[in-house]
């Protein structure tokens, strides 16, 4: 059992089949025991990449895009343990921003993800492992000392 914050990139495989689906499908199965964390950001970062998804074409129909997003906020409900987006979440992006090369909604994942951590670690458990599939914020995420996955290495 092991601790991992997804960022939307990352969670979204777990919902539309794309590379690393299988391997994120895996992490995010309530029996292999695993806390997944999420930032409350990615409630409307999934619903908008699935809204994406379905005007493509060749894109879910829309009554699928609603099934999916139902069973994600189903599941952040039941499965999924979120951090809210407060003032601390935004100060502290603020200042990843100048530190990190970082778009400003990836800014506020990381710091929902350094908050958790900072948590775990003042408790005496293990840090967490940061999934994401963009390679800039994997790249800032390991400059802040994060250990990383990309579910596009496990394809």
């Amino acid at each position: 059992m092991a601790t991992y914050y997804l960022d939307t990139s990352a969670i979204v495989k777990g919902y539309s089949p794309e590379t690393g689906s299988k391997w994120v499908e895996s992490l995010i199965d309530p029996m292999e025991g695993h806390i997944i964390l999420l930032s409350e950001i990615s409630l409307v970062e999934m619903a908008a990449a699935l809204a994406a998804k379905s005007r493509a074409p060749g894109g879910p129909s829309i009554a699928e895009r609603d099934r999916v997003l139902s069973r994600f906020l189903q599941d952040c409900d039941e499965q999924y343990q979120l951090l809210g987006v407060g003032r601390d979440v935004i100060d502290l992006a603020v200042q990843l921003t100048q530190r990190q090369r970082l778009r400003g909604c990836d800014a506020v994942q990381l710091a929902s993800a350094f908050i958790l951590n900072q948590a775990l670690l003042a408790q005496g458990l293990p840090p967490l492992v940061f999934v994401c599939a963009d390679e800039g914020l994997l790249t800032a995420a390991q400059n802040e000392g994060f250990s990383t996955e990309n579910p596009n290495w496990h394809p």
